[in-house]
C-alpha cells in the first residue's frame, strides 16, 4: 500500500501578512515601489495571471528573485491559484527565510482577485505587448502584409528585410532573404543594413510587438528610408501559405565605421532630448546603489557577446530589444530606477526613450562602460538561509546513480516537462517543487532526483527534506550521459499528460508548430490586450501628446 501524500512544510518561518484585493489594486497604483510575484509555475501563469504579475515559479524561486527583486527592503507580494495548495505562503515563507522583509501574499489567490471584479490576462509579457499594440495605434506605424512583401521579393524591389528578434529566435524560422537584427541593436547599425537612402526596410518578428517597435525606433530616429513593420510577423506570413527559412544565419555586422557609430549616436541623443530621457552620472548612480529606499538596476543593453566580454560591476544583461519586449523577465520591481549602458550611448539612449514611455523611470549612464563606476558602500546582510548554499546534500554521479537505481532508489526527474517527453531514464517518474507532495514517497525510501540544473535540483531536494524525507540525494546530468552509464533511455510524447505540465504553456508554443489556428488565437490574443486594461493601467504610459 503506498503511503498517502505528504505534507510539505520547506521552512519553519512563520506565515506571512496577507492583503485583500482591493488593497492590493491600490498598492498597484500608489506610486510606491512594489514586486508582484507569481509564483505559480510558467503554464498556469501563462493561462490567467495579473497584469503585473511578474512570474517567479516556486520550482525557480530563490533563483530568480535576487535578480528580478535585488532589494531585500522592497514591498513584495505573492500570489497563486487560490485553490488551496498554499505556493504563495509556502513562497513568501523562502523570500523572509533570504532575508526580504515586508512581503506579503494575496488573499485567496488569483481565484479572489477574479472575484473582485479585477481582470486576468493570458499570455506572457503582457504590460510589453498592451504598450506595443498602444504605440501602433498613437503613432500611427506603417505597415505591410506578407502578400505585399512576397509581391515586393518576387520583383526584387530595392529592400531589406531586418527580423528584430535575437539570433536563436530568428534560426528557428525567419522570413526569406531577412537579416537578423534585435531590435535593440537598429539604432546602432541601421546605416551598415541600409546605407541606401532609397533601400525601403521591413521589420518583422515572431508575432507583432517587436515588428512594431522597431519599425517604430527606426522612424523616431529620424532615418530617412521608407520604414514598415511587417502585419503579423513570422505567422502573418506563414498564415498567408508563404514558405518560412528554417536555419538560417544572417546578422548584423559586428564590426562598425566610427563615422557611423557617430551619425548614430547624433541620432539616438535627438530621440532620447525627445522623450526626456536623463543621462546620470556615475557619482548619482553610487548614491543611488547605496539607498535602501529604492531599488536601482544597471542594465547592460549590449549583446550577449560584448557583455561576456565583460561588463560594470553589479549590471546585468538586459539586451534592448528584449528589455522592451518582455520587461517583466528582466525587472520584478514596479517603480525601480533603471539605469541604462553600452559602449556607445546610441543603443541606451534608444531603448530608455521606449522604457520612459512604457512608465519606467529609465535614465542612461554618462560615459556607457568606460564609466568609472564603483561598487557602492552599501552592501544587503547576507540571507539568512539558502537551499542553494548547502554543501552537504549527497550528488550522485551518472554511475553512482545507476547503481542507486538499480537497488531500488526512487528516480525523480525534475527537468521541464517537454524535455522529460523527449527523453528520460525508464522508470523514472516526473515532477516539479509545488507538485512533490503528490508523490507518494515513504520514509524508508532512497529518493534521486535527477535534472540538468544544479539549482533547480537543490531547491527540489530541501522540500523533500522538509516534508521529512532523509534518504535525498541529486544526481546532475543528460538523457547522453545517463545512458553511457548504463541506464536505459525512454522518450513518451503522452508523459507527464498535458494537463500535469504546468510549467509549459502551450497556446503560445503550439503557434510555431505548424498549427494555424494557434497562430490565430495568439494574434487574436495580442491585438485584444489594449481592450482589456482599465484606466489606471492604461494610464502608467506615458506617449508623446
Amino acid at each position: 500500500m503506498n503511503p498517502p501524500p505528504r505534507s510539505i512544510s520547506s521552512t519553519s518561518s512563520p506565515a506571512a501578512k496577507t492583503v485583500s484585493s482591493d488593497r492590493l489594486k491600490q498598492w498597484l497604483h500608489d506610486g510606491d515601489e512594489i514586486a508582484l510575484l507569481d509564483v505559480r509555475e510558467h503554464g498556469l501563469y501563462g493561462e490567467s495571471h495579473l497584469f503585473y504579475g511578474v512570474n517567479a515559479p516556486y520550482s525557480r524561486l530563490e533563483i530568480e528573485v535576487p535578480r528580478l527583486v535585488p532589494n531585500r527592503a522592497t514591498r513584495v507580494v505573492a500570489y497563486d491559484q487560490g485553490d488551496g495548495d498554499d505556493v504563495a505562503m509556502r513562497s513568501a515563507q523562502q523570500l523572509m527565510a533570504l532575508g526580504y522583509r515586508n512581503v506579503s501574499v494575496l488573499a485567496g489567490g488569483i481565484q479572489a482577485w477574479r472575484d473582485a471584479g479585477m481582470a486576468c490576462f493570458a499570455g506572457v509579457n503582457v504590460p510589453s505587448k498592451t504598450f506595443g499594440e498602444l504605440a501602433e495605434e498613437v503613432y500611427h506605424t506603417p505597415r505591410i502584409s506578407a502578400t505585399d512583401l512576397a509581391a515586393k521579393l518576387a520583383r526584387k524591389e530595392n529592400m531589406v528585410i531586418l527580423d528584430g528578434r535575437p539570433f536563436a529566435e530568428f534560426r528557428k524560422m525567419n522570413i526569406p532573404q531577412a537579416v537578423c537584427c534585435p531590435n535593440g541593436e537598429l539604432p546602432l547599425r541601421i546605416n551598415a543594413l541600409a546605407a541606401d537612402p532609397n533601400t525601403t526596410i521591413v521589420v518583422n518578428c515572431a508575432g507583432r510587438t517587436r515588428s512594431i517597435i522597431g519599425a517604430q525606433t527606426l522612424i523616431n530616429l529620424g532615418i530617412p528610408n521608407p520604414v514598415f513593420a511587417l502585419e503579423n510577423g513570422t505567422q502573418g506570413w506563414y498564415l498567408a501559405d508563404l514558405e518560412l527559412e528554417h536555419g538560417a544565419d544572417r546578422r548584423y555586422p559586428d564590426a562598425l565605421d566610427p563615422d557611423l557609430i557617430r551619425v548614430q549616436r547624433e541620432r539616438a541623443e535627438r530621440m532620447a532630448e525627445r522623450f526626456g530621457v536623463p543621462t546620470i552620472t556615475s557619482g548619482q548612480i553610487e548614491t543611488w546603489l547605496g539607498d535602501t529606499t529604492r531599488t536601482t538596476m544597471l542594465c547592460d543593453v549590449r549583446t550577449p557577446e560584448e557583455f561576456r566580454a565583460g561588463s560594470l560591476p553589479g549590471a546585468q544583461h538586459t539586451p534592448g530589444g528584449q528589455l522592451i519586449q518582455a520587461t517583466d523577465q528582466y525587472v520584478g520591481v514596479r517603480g525601480a530606477r533603471l539605469v541604462l549602458f553600452d559602449s556607445d550611448d546610441a543603443r541606451a539612449l534608444a531603448v530608455a526613450s521606449w522604457l520612459r514611455q512604457m512608465g519606467w523611470d529609465a535614465c542612461v549612464l554618462a560615459g556607457g562602460l568606460q564609466a568609472n563606476l564603483r561598487t557602492p558602500s552599501f552592501a544587503e546582510p547576507p540571507a539568512a538561509r539558502s537551499p542553494l548554499s548547502d554543501a552537504a546534500l549527497p550528488v550522485l554521479t551518472p554511475e553512482a546513480l545507476a547503481r542507486a537505481r538499480a537497488t531500488g532508489a526512487v528516480v525523480v526527474d525534475v527537468r521541464p516537462s517537454m524535455t522529460f517527453r523527449t527523453a528520460h531514464i525508464d522508470g523514472a517518474v516526473w515532477s516539479i517543487r509545488p507538485r512533490l507532495a503528490q508523490l507518494a514517497l515513504a520514509e524508508s525510501d532512497d529518493i534521486v532526483l535527477v535534472g540538468d540544473e544544479a539549482a533547480v535540483l537543490r531547491l527540489a531536494a530541501h522540500e523533500l527534506i522538509g516534508s521529512g524525507l532523509s534518504n535525498v540525494s541529486i544526481s546532475i546530468g543528460s538523457p547522453e550521459m545517463w545512458q553511457n552509464a548504463g541506464l536505459p533511455i525512454v522518450a513518451d510524447a503522452n508523459t507527464p499528460p498535458d494537463a500535469a505540465c504546468i510549467d509549459f504553456l502551450f497556446f503560445v508554443h503550439d503557434r510555431h508548430n505548424g498549427n494555424k489556428a494557434a497562430a490565430r488565437q495568439y494574434l487574436a490574443w495580442e491585438t485584444d490586450l489594449v481592450h482589456q486594461i482599465d484606466e489606471q493601467e492604461r494610464a502608467v504610459f506615458r506617449f508623446p501628446q
